[in-house]
């Protein structure tokens, strides 16, 4: 309780160990620093054997320096929230404000509309007022499977609904909550079980055979006129909007089996016309911002991607004790984590990415709030759609909440759709300081910049049943894509007019602009990366050492650096849930990320930046085929196509694969021990993780049979081109 007797309705604690955490930062920075003393003032003379590479390392050190000295805004003050919900329901019973939940997908064949519409029943089941809750499907794809698979879920929801609150279910997504639940204990709950299990698989059937064979039952057809919308002339990229009211909230006919409301439910289709930039998942979310404000009006907006279902049936109430306390009046948005639901125990793609959402998100929230990631985001309609924070502003809950239209649905639809137009946002703000922003491949984080830059804070909420639940990729391929898209995404937006170097300074605090930094710089990471990964091995080979000899005193300052920097990570990592083997599958992703991913994406901003190329989106798949699921489920990596991604990594792996076996033969070979363990430790030691770390690969190059090896004419390729390279260093 406030000393003025008012009891919040959220906490906020320092994370403990503080002092010790910066101790050990300081022993750090003191290491680096005399690695880059020591750099400088040994670099060798002209002429001298290693010049060249010795001063690309002193380059790359003073990278990777300077980038560690940014992440310290990621850990040098945790923050943790908890909240009151018990307070909030006392506080504000009947005044709670409407909330409208943005669902988005787009493409019906990697997002097939079953897992949509399981999304879409999870958050029409939450744990709130039902008539304050209006739930949108952007169908960015115009599919008219989707479609008849929301029209199922419209009906399936009049019997989902009253059994997750009758027995407090969780997940309410029906398809989590079946594969998690047993037949229950309790007779009365297990008889309404297995008729609800019925009903929903009997829609399911529906909906796949629907998706199958791509086609509408016939009578389905005859029943719901609005089918004829998607006539002969219709295709995904030239279409009309599509607006449809499946569920009126207003009406009070729109009810459960047992008479209560229902939450209001809308699909979308914007209009699509080839000759306009339709703007990928931003623009969808403007369209939405739009027609709901016209429909619903909710003051709070939660957007969720197709794949996130709700598996906390109070996230409405958490993300409201933020926005509703008395010091929340300068909350712009409330970010959940995402996390996943088939991440292997093991992690090998390390795609949960844990430590982003255990340490470093936590860490920004200290500083003034976390990134607006995309999913899993509770906004305030006002801060979203370009408004300014001022001091003194404070939302009055009680009036909040707009009138909805009073009009007829058929009459409202129409109105509305014009909102959902091509040519609606011309010569607007839209995409510019109003709704979610444009040009920009990573949408959500440039429009949480904006946000902040505007005066609004954020908060980062991470509770202990987690609020929402997705997949991951299941092939590597998939994940370097994503990471493509995401670090190309970030570098651009460090050239971009929101740049957090410049833009932000003076508006965000200096913690929160050097977080958004070290994203920003995740993709010029590749060039210290890859120099470290390939020269030290092929200087190796030729004998010149790059790093001091074990006797010497500098050696002290790169074991010291080396060694605590990987141990404080390894136990980092196993306190944010991981497992040590999933740490060590932590190390090689951060490895060919760096080497593949972030390349690529540096390419791809060059050229973009010299008009040569344009960003495009790529939508992850959400489903994979039985033999690719196996092999993830055992931790086996998938490679399995011939990409220039996989080529670059096969030929790095395969340098360093040469090197090493160069240096055991010389090992083997009398006083060759001793050269190796006087003057070149750390190259060896670097070339022998290196080595260990694409065990998985060699094994895709040369052993494996299955269709996940790496193809053969890629292996033969990658290394041809390491042997070349090897040859033509040992021979300059």
């Amino acid at each position: 309780m406030g000393s003025d007797g008012y009891y919040p309705l959220f906490e906020t604690r320092k994370a403990k160990g503080r002092v010790i955490y910066r101790l050990y930062a300081l022993s750090v920075l003191v290491g680096i620093c005399l690695i880059w003393v020591y750099r400088a003032s040994h670099i060798p003379k002209p002429g001298e054997d290693g010049r060249w590479g010795w001063i690309g390392l002193l380059g790359a050190e003073l990278w990777f320096g300077l980038y560690w000295v940014l992440t310290q805004a990621h850990r040098w003050n945790l923050v943790y929230r908890s909240t009151f919900k018990d307070r909030l329901s006392q506080r504000y019973e009947k005044g709670l404000p409407g909330v409208d939940i943005f669902v988005c997908t787009a493409d019906p064949v990697l997002e097939p509309p079953l897992m949509v519409i399981n999304t879409v029943l999870s958050v029409m089941a939450y744990d709130y007022p039902t008539e304050k809750l209006s739930v949108y499907l952007s169908d960015d794809g115009g599919s008219k499977v989707t479609y008849y698979a929301l029209l199922e879920a419209s009906d399936f929801a009049k019997q989902w609904l009253p059994y997750c609150k009758k027995f407090r279910v969780e997940p309410r997504s029906p398809a989590a909550y079946f594969i998690s639940k047993g037949d229950p204990e309790d007779a009365n709950q297990a008889e309404e079980f297995m008729v609800i299990k019925k009903l929903y698989q009997e829609m399911e059937s529906r909906i796949e055979n629907a998706a199958k064979i791509g086609r509408i039952p016939e009578d389905v057809l005859l029943k719901h006129e609005e089918f004829s919308q998607w006539d002969p002339y219709f295709s995904r990229g030239d279409h009309d909007p599509i607006l449809q009211i499946l569920i009126d909230g207003r009406n009070p006919n729109a009810t459960d089996r047992d008479g209560f409301v229902l939450p209001t439910l809308v699909y979308l289709a914007r209009e699509k016309r080839p000759l306009h930039r339709h703007n990928f998942k931003a623009g969808a979310m403007n369209a939405l911002i739009r027609v709901s404000s016209k429909i619903s009006k909710g003051p709070i907006i939660l957007n969720v991607d197709c794949d996130m279902y709700s598996n906390n049936s109070h996230s409405v109430q958490d993300a409201l004790c933020f926005f509703m306390d008395e010091k929340g009046h300068e909350v712009a948005f409330v970010q959940f984590p995402q996390n996943y639901v088939n991440v292997s125990r093991n992690e090998i793609y390390s795609a949960s990415m844990r430590v982003i959402g255990e340490v470093e998100f936590p860490g920004l929230d200290g500083y003034g709030g976390p990134l607006y990631i995309g999913s899993g985001c509770f906004h305030r309609r006002d801060a979203l759609c370009g408004r300014e924070y001022s001091k003194g502003f404070e939302t009055d809950w009680k009036s909040a909440n707009g009138m909805r239209s009073e009009e007829s649905v058929y009459k409202l639809e129409e109105q509305t759709k014009r909102l959902a137009s091509c040519i609606y946002e011309e010569d607007t703000r839209w995409g510019q300081d109003m709704g979610l922003l444009y040009a920009c491949p990573v949408e959500d984080v440039i429009t949480g910049l904006a946000i902040q830059c505007r005066g609004w804070k954020s908060v980062y909420y991470n509770p202990s049943r987690r609020a929402f639940l997705g997949v991951v990729p299941a092939t590597l391929s998939e994940v370097l894509v994503q990471h493509k898209r995401w670090s190309e995404g970030d570098f651009q937006i460090l050239f971009s007019k929101y740049s957090p170097a410049w833009y932000a300074h003076g508006k965000i605090s200096l913690g929160l602009q050097m977080g958004y930094c070290v994203y920003c710089l995740w993709a010029p990471n590749c060039l210290a990366t890859l120099y470290y990964s390939v020269i030290p091995s092929i200087y190796l080979l030729k004998g010149i050492p790059l790093f001091p000899e074990i006797s010497s005193p500098w050696f002290i300052p790169f074991a010291y650096v080396i060694i605590v920097k990987h141990i404080y990570g390894f136990f980092e990592f196993l306190l944010s849930g991981g497992t040590a083997i999933g740490w060590w599958n932590d190390q090689r992703m951060w490895l060919y990320k760096r080497t593949s991913s972030y390349l690529f994406a540096v390419i791809d901003t060059v050229l973009k930046l010299l008009g040569i190329a344009d960003s495009g989106f790529i939508i992850s798949a959400k489903v994979a085929d039985h033999d690719v699921s196996q092999r993830y489920e055992k931790d086996i990596i998938e490679f399995g196509i011939s990409s220039p991604m996989f080529t670059l990594l096969s030929t790095i792996a395969s340098v360093n694969l040469f090197c090493f076996a160069g240096v055991v033969k010389e090992a083997v070979l009398g006083e060759g021990i001793r050269r190796v363990y006087e003057t070149a430790t750390l190259q060896s030691v670097l070339c022998c993780v290196l080595v260990l770390i694409n065990l998985p690969l060699y094994e895709a190059l040369f052993l494996r049979k299955d269709k996940g090896k790496m193809p053969s004419s890629l292996a033969v390729k990658s290394v041809a081109i390491a042997l070349f390279a090897c040859i033509a260093f040992m021979i300059l």
